[in-house]
């Protein structure tokens, strides 16, 4: 694994993505780094345990000069408690800072945050020691519980509180090794990431860059309930699961806390589309700084794919991407359903991989089995893009959560009309952005969340009426090929990074 001390251009912060994640973000930041060789990049990757990766999934490009790895949940010291007093004036500090984060309005105190910032991990602030064991920590942690839920279990609240703050330990000693450091810094996300974006530039007084490819906060209300707070709960406690929705609403509140601070940060703060953008001001972010630079893509490689396809229009209706619950991937069966009633011949292929969730896998093909759909949908794992999109007839995008899929601009560029639910970006894509835009027309159709029947008549609509499939084909392509392509995202981003780089 790469890890030097050459001094990079760029530094990207990455939480749980490339190059050790196939798809999705880390497509997106491979992207930017092949397509920026004017610029040399080093990566600080953030995950989870080391155990949840399994080897990188990208050879790195020869302008990434640096990587280093970190794992916020290995080898966490679970070492005798050693009591001692504690810092008293950082923790008051500290809830200072709690204090704005529970006062949208209140105006950011930046000499505060540096000094927290600052303090952190430190012997002059507060170390790790002093927040698990320290009397002043204890003191606060009462106070809380006692002022904003006295009625819920102590316990609980004190496991809550050390699981969400041990990370911030790890990313503080990660910071301060930056202190040094030339070039900038961006995150992918807010998050982990960010925080550690926002304490770097804190530190260093190095720009911070921020692009958020979809609303950390509104993701982790989807998933991290149900998956990520319970898993990173059991690395330090053993505490209970009955009655926890009060904590885990918690922790939604504490990742809207951190995204406010790092918004408070970042400049320029991107979103890939207009609604997004909308969010960010609304959760705290300045709007002067906000700005939009959707997803773009390399055309080239697709334009042969459409002549590779029938006269005739395929019945084939696929979904790429993964096999997991936020793709909904039992409403596409669903759907496959209705579509077989009436289209006995047609097909729905789910091309992606299938070890992330492995028993939601077993469930969404046990429903394959209970529809009778064995003969119409198939399974087909990881697959070449390119030997897929010309067989497609339809793609089809369940998805309960998705900021501004790439795959759509893919089925565009390949002569692919979309079914997709009203998530994200995807109503731009489909419907257009901009009055010169949706005055080319609708690229196929938006269809409400976990609605199999309407998911369904989209579908058949499409496939069976072949003036409707035509213009729905030739707006796709029209779409991708003056808003979305690749040049015009590099050139956006060349732009941010050198006027940074100038700063």
């Amino acid at each position: 694994m790469m890890a030097t001390n050459a001094k990079a251009d760029i530094t990207l912060l990455l939480e749980g993505t490339y190059p050790f994640v196939r798809g999705g973000v880390s497509g997106w930041v491979h992207q930017i780094i092949q397509g920026l060789p004017q610029f040399t990049f080093g990566l600080i990757f953030i995950g989870s345990k080391s155990d949840d990766y399994d080897g990188q999934k990208y050879s790195l490009p020869d302008n990434v000069v640096h990587l280093e790895c970190h794992y916020l949940w290995d080898n966490l010291d679970k070492s005798p408690p050693k009591a001692c007093q504690g810092n008293s004036q950082y923790f008051q500090k500290a809830q200072k800072l709690q204090e704005w984060f529970k006062s949208p309005g209140a105006d950011y105190d930046e000499e505060l945050v540096q000094q927290l910032f600052k303090g952190l991990g430190k012997a002059s602030g507060c170390t790790t020691e002093e927040f698990f064991y320290s009397e002043a920590a204890w003191e606060q942690i009462c106070a809380s519980h006692q002022r904003f839920c006295p009625d819920s279990s102590f316990i609980n609240y004190i496991w809550t509180m050390r699981t969400m703050h041990a990370p911030l330990f790890k990313l503080a000693a990660i910071a301060h090794q930056q202190q040094h450091t030339t070039g900038i810094f961006h995150s992918m996300s807010t998050g982990y990431a960010g925080f550690l974006g926002a304490m770097i530039r804190n530190l260093t007084g190095r720009p911070f860059i921020l692009t958020e490819h979809g609303i950390y906060t509104k993701e982790r209300k989807i998933d991290l309930q149900s998956i990520f707070i319970k898993e990173h709960r059991d690395y330090l406690s053993d505490a209970p699961d009955k009655g926890m929705e009060y904590y885990d609403q918690l922790w939604v509140s504490y990742f809207e806390s951190l995204g406010r601070l790092i918004y408070c940060n970042s400049n320029p703060i991107i979103s890939l589309y207009e609604r997004n953008r909308q969010r960010q001001i609304a959760d705290g972010a300045d709007a002067t700084r906000t700005k939009v630079i959707p997803n773009c893509m390399k055309i080239e490689q697709f334009i042969t794919l459409r002549e590779q396809r029938s006269d005739k229009i395929p019945l084939v209706i696929g979904l790429l991407g993964r096999i997991v619950p936020i793709k909904d991937i039992k409403t596409f069966i669903r759907a496959m359903r209705s579509v077989v009633s009436k289209l006995p011949d047609a097909q729905g292929w789910l091309i992606g991989p299938e070890e992330e969730d492995p028993a939601y896998v077993l469930e969404c093909k046990s429903l394959v089995n209970n529809l009778g759909l064995e003969n119409n949908v198939r399974f087909l794992g990881f697959q070449k893009i390119s030997d897929i999109l010309p067989q497609l007839g339809l793609l089809v995008l369940t998805s309960i959560s998705e900021a501004f899929p790439l795959v759509i601009l893919e089925a565009y560029a390949s002569g692919i009309p979309v079914v997709t639910t009203d998530v994200g970006g995807c109503r731009e894509i489909v419907e257009g952005n901009g009055e010169e835009d949706r005055a080319l027309g609708c690229a196929g159709s938006v269809v409400p969340m976990a609605d199999p029947e309407a998911t369904a008549h989209a579908c058949i609509q499409l496939l069976t009426d072949e003036s409707k499939w035509y213009a729905a084909q030739r707006t796709g392509i029209n779409r991708v090929e003056r808003y979305y392509t690749e040049d015009i995202l590099l050139s956006n981003y060349a732009q941010i990074y050198t006027e940074a780089l100038e700063s």
